[in-house]
């Protein structure tokens, strides 16, 4: 089978994207286009999201596992097949369950600080680690 064109991807493929450890046991592959952004993140089992907020809107579908979805003063337990919409500037984060979690995640507009290779959550700090 030939290799395909630049602009397919697919999931299992964990060396393609844009290479970004969020947090210990939480790593993300970011793809970016002109308006939208799709983030895919891998959580380990248990790992706990650092509560944060940026300025783009996010949706995010949970494709593997379970959790607890942290936003604003909310905390959902959500399994897979669930997705949520999360507006610009509004605290959110993820506790993965005992199996660990894939989720991915669109950005729109595009996150510039997620256009590189690199550590964090970008404007990460807006609030505590959430346990």
């Amino acid at each position: 089978m030939p290799n395909p064109p630049a602009w397919v991807f697919n999931l299992a493929d964990e060396t393609a994207g844009i290479q970004r450890a969020l947090a210990p046991g939480i790593t993300a592959r970011i793809f970016s286009g002109q308006r939208a952004m799709v983030s895919v993140v891998r959580f380990a089992p248990n790992a706990v999201g650092t509560l944060h907020s940026h300025p783009e809107e996010q949706w995010g579908f949970l494709l593997e596992g379970d959790g607890v979805r942290v936003q604003g003063e909310e905390a959902v337990q959500v399994r897979a097949g669930d997705f949520w919409r999360t507006p610009g500037g509004v605290p959110h984060t993820i506790r993965a369950g005992a199996t660990g979690a894939l989720v991915l995640d669109i950005f729109s507009p595009p996150r510039p600080e997620y256009a590189r290779p690199g550590e964090g959550f970008g404007t990460a700090g807006t609030g505590p680690e959430t346990a």
